[in-house]
């Protein structure tokens, strides 16, 4: 079996697999960013790489080596800049990133482009690169690429939310490290994942503003804002098997291909 993976191909049989098939290259963005002292500092970049790998053979499509730094982490969603080992990039720094890496798969021959995102913090960053790189290939002349960019944690449905949070959802901001991505992080990498570790708290809540420059000594001090502790391998399978197959569908809607 032909590996999906982009670096582990010749250039040959990438270029074959380019002009034959015109597959969806899928392009996983995270962060190194600290999850807790239950989980690894590459959460974000693991986690959109491990869907994104499914999804390609899903659909037949290829991934690309991720782009493993993110924006900089807001204490809001994500703990905060400050804490060691987060290390991330200005946005000036991603949006050309971004930029450079969609221009150089469009000049392979690529039209098919999927950015499966999973840093909170990344969204606009992405989108203004996708923009840059679309008024740069369109002044080269090629104007028939297509971009199709997602989060993955917004492909979850309400039925398994349910089942995922008995006691109820406590919003997007708060499952930073949370039982969401510590439990498909027990499904997919139980080796990664020290449950003994995770804090027992209450959930951090911030106020309705962001106060510049942070103070760390307001806010999360362990760098989770709602404990994981409700985390499973099982609820992790089904959140991880409701990605994959939500986001399939809507890349093979997207972008026409064949069921």
């Amino acid at each position: 079996m032909t590996s999906v993976h982009i670096a582990e191909l010749s250039w040959t049989a990438y270029d074959e697999k380019l002009k034959r098939d015109n597959p969806v290259i899928i392009l996983p963005v995270g962060s190194l960013e600290q999850h807790g002292p239950h989980s690894p500092l590459a959460t974000d970049t693991i986690i959109p790489q491990e869907i994104g790998i499914a999804v390609a053979e899903t659909i037949d499509g290829l991934i690309a080596p991720p782009i493993a730094y993110g924006y900089k982490s807001m204490p809001r969603t994500g703990g905060g800049n400050h804490f060691p080992g987060t290390t991330s990039l200005d946005g000036d720094t991603l949006v050309r990133l971004t930029r450079d890496i969609l221009c150089e798969f469009a000049r392979h021959g690529a039209r098919r482009l999927l950015i499966l995102d999973s840093h909170y913090e990344n969204e606009m960053f992405l989108i203004e690169g996708i923009d840059l790189a679309l008024k740069d290939l369109k002044s080269w002349g090629i104007d028939d690429l297509r971009i199709m960019k997602v989060r993955y944690f917004e492909f979850v449905s309400e039925a398994t939310l349910a089942t995922v949070f008995p006691d109820g959802f406590p919003g997007w901001p708060l499952e930073h490290a949370g039982v969401m991505t510590t439990s498909v992080l027990l499904h997919r990498r139980p080796d990664l994942v020290h449950m003994d570790k995770v804090p027992n708290q209450k959930p951090v809540i911030y106020p309705p503003y962001d106060l510049f420059p942070v103070d760390p000594k307001k806010g999360t001090q362990t760098g989770i804002l709602a404990t994981a502790k409700g985390a499973t391998p099982e609820k992790g399978e089904i959140l991880f098997k409701e990605y994959v197959a939500g986001i399939s569908a809507a890349t093979r809607e997207a972008f026409g291909l064949n069921a």
